[in-house]
């Protein structure tokens, strides 16, 4: 059938040859052309596999927000004039246009990077807050190259490798992290992220009210959208809306910045701790469906694919085992047996003896003693020896997380915790007025006075307190 209709990418490159006429000749490469086009397949040769569902096609309004090319040597390419001391200014040519770059040359990992080869560069455009932002254009953009480079990533010197085995057990909101040697952890997943969605509810609220303002015509009398048909006007979005959307749009790009960098922060830790890490293959996907957009805002699934980025650029090995065959969250060690377990069933106690252990600790501790290599059922006899060592560790991971509750951080329902508050002692103020209306028949207020210990007599001792 692709042979039939010419279904490839070499046949959207000659499509991209004819379409590249008049005023678009003018304004992308042949080489740029055939880019676009390999993205395009790429789009709908997603949808003929079953990964996707449609494709999001280009308006022309919006334009392409990326471009990039082939090589370096000819259309759209970066050019680096080289100095006596190496550091010299850099420049996007394109047609008849040479747009000077920033470079900060005392980072690291930018002077690491341009001293090698570059293959070829790519355009970015992206939204700012306001025009009035640094950087930005009078539309509110913002312009970024991006370079591909050979060679190997730079790594900075405080990230090191470890030598542990390391078991993950990643949940919607939390992550279990036991090594075979090291200390265990138990914490929330990204538990810094504070996501102001008061804030972000009001900006669509006034984005309604705005919508709905400048487009009378799309609601009906009791201002219930209408149903669009043939022939219908189009939306109007006035400045205010477009005002307000970009700065909704800043205030999730803030957010998405900091979940990028606890998620980075997260991997460092783990990849410091071992280089072999062994986690059960789980579908995301799966867990958006069932428990909504909750599980976007900590992203586990970016977190993986951050984790499988960092350990291939260190040298590490990441192991992402069945959860079908394995089932670590179900099994025990003790026995051998697979116990179908509610997910509200947070802990692990078995009969045998085994527990009472938190349940993600337990998973992640025998994904950590799992072999790879072999059939990756667990198995009894692997796990005798290396339990009578992590009983303790596992325990005292949970101890953490209970006495982090204890003091007012707030947990994931997963871990199996109560939301316990802070329990602090009381206040050694002075003692203050009852209510008028806690006194019987209008009588006096009373006065809350604290027990004292009573008053030791010349000649006794303390015993008798």
């Amino acid at each position: 059938m692709r042979e039939r209709y010419g279904f490839s990418e070499y046949a959207f490159h000659e499509l991209a040859k004819e379409l590249r006429v008049s005023w678009l000749a003018e304004h992308l490469d042949a080489v740029l052309a055939q880019t676009l086009a390999s993205r395009a397949y790429r789009a709908l040769n997603r949808v003929c596999v079953g990964k996707a569902r449609r494709v999001r096609f280009k308006s022309r309004g919006r334009g392409l927000s990326s471009l990039e090319n082939k090589r370096n040597d000819t259309g759209m390419r970066f050019v680096l004039q080289t100095q006596d001391q190496g550091r010299g200014p850099g420049y996007l040519l394109w047609h008849d246009d040479q747009l000077a770059a920033l470079i900060d040359w005392d980072d690291p990992v930018v002077s690491h990077g341009l001293a090698h080869e570059i293959k070829y560069v790519r355009l970015v455009r992206r939204r700012a807050s306001s025009p009035r932002a640094q950087g930005a254009d009078r539309e509110g953009e913002r312009y970024f190259v991006q370079l591909v480079l050979t060679g190997l990533p730079h790594h900075k010197p405080k990230h090191t490798v470890g030598t542990d085995t390391v078991g993950l057990d990643l949940g919607p909101a939390s992550i279990a992290i036991v090594p075979r040697q090291a200390e265990a952890r138990l914490e929330p997943l990204c538990a810094e992220l504070r996501p102001d969605a008061r804030a972000i509810r009001r900006m669509q609220r006034k984005m309604d009210r705005q919508l709905r303002a400048a487009n009378p015509e799309h609601y009906d009398d009791k201002g219930r959208p209408k149903k669009r048909g043939k022939g219908a006007p189009k939306w109007k979005q006035s400045r205010s809306y477009q005002a307000t959307r970009r700065r909704k749009a800043a205030r999730e790009r803030r957010l998405a910045a900091q979940r990028k960098s606890l998620h980075g922060r997260l991997v460092h830790q783990i990849v410091r701790t071992g280089n072999t890490i062994i986690t059960e293959k789980i579908s995301y996907r799966g867990w958006q469906k069932r428990y909504g957009r909750s599980v976007g805002l900590r992203a586990p699934g970016m977190l993986i694919d951050h984790l499988k980025r960092t350990v291939v650029s260190t040298g590490s090995t990441l192991h992402e085992v069945p959860t079908r065959s394995t089932k670590l969250s179900q099994y025990c060690h003790g026995c051998g047996i697979f116990f179908p377990k509610p997910l509200s069933q947070r802990w692990h106690q078995c009969a045998c003896g085994i527990g009472p252990v938190q349940r993600d600790l337990y998973s992640a501790f025998l994904a950590a003693f799992l072999d790879p290599a072999a059939d990756c059922i667990p198995s009894c006899a692997r796990y005798v020896v290396p339990w009578e060592g992590a009983e303790a560790r596992l325990r005292a991971a949970h101890e953490r997380v209970t006495q982090r509750a204890k003091e007012g951080q707030v947990m994931p329902r997963s871990m199996g915790i109560p939301r316990a508050g802070a329990r602090l002692p009381e206040s050694p103020s002075e003692a203050t007025q009852e209510l008028l209306f806690l006194s019987k028949r209008g009588k006096v207020e009373a006065w809350k006075h604290r027990p004292e210990p009573p008053r030791l007599e010349p000649g006794e001792s303390s015993e008798r307190l």
